[in-house]
């Protein structure tokens, strides 16, 4: 896959509700994923599919999302794209809401992603 493929199937399983199927098709097995802040107290960084595998499960474990909204994607040159992401819910521990949007980068080699990195 080229990169405008990359990243239109990124937003298209967001849309969809299969982002963790594109998990394997879409990224590296070693890829890298830096939030803008520690969510979890675990660090900022989360290393290999398994562990971005992870933080998809404790998302969905730790929220009720009720709205969502996805932009299609911003190419930047050969190698990475942006996506914007808002997100309505709130947290099932406290039942606080929220109202996030976030700029999600991906960067891309050899038809994969290998590291992706969140700006709140």
């Amino acid at each position: 896959m080229n990169l405008k493929e990359i990243a239109q199937e990124l937003v298209a399983g967001c849309r969809e509700d299969r982002a963790k199927e594109n998990l394997d098709k879409l990224y590296a097995a070693d890829a890298v994923s830096v939030e803008a802040m520690d969510m979890q107290g675990m660090g900022r960084e989360t290393h290999g599919i398994e562990g971005i595998r992870g933080k998809h499960d404790w998302w969905e474990s730790a929220h009720e999302v009720s709205g969502a909204s996805v932009s299609d994607p911003f190419l930047h040159g050969e190698n990475s794209f942006a996506v914007i992401f808002e997100v309505q819910g709130k947290v099932k521990e406290s039942g606080e809401a929220f109202d996030m949007r976030e700029v999600g980068v991906y960067h891309v080699v050899n038809g994969k992603i290998v590291r992706e990195e969140f700006f709140y």
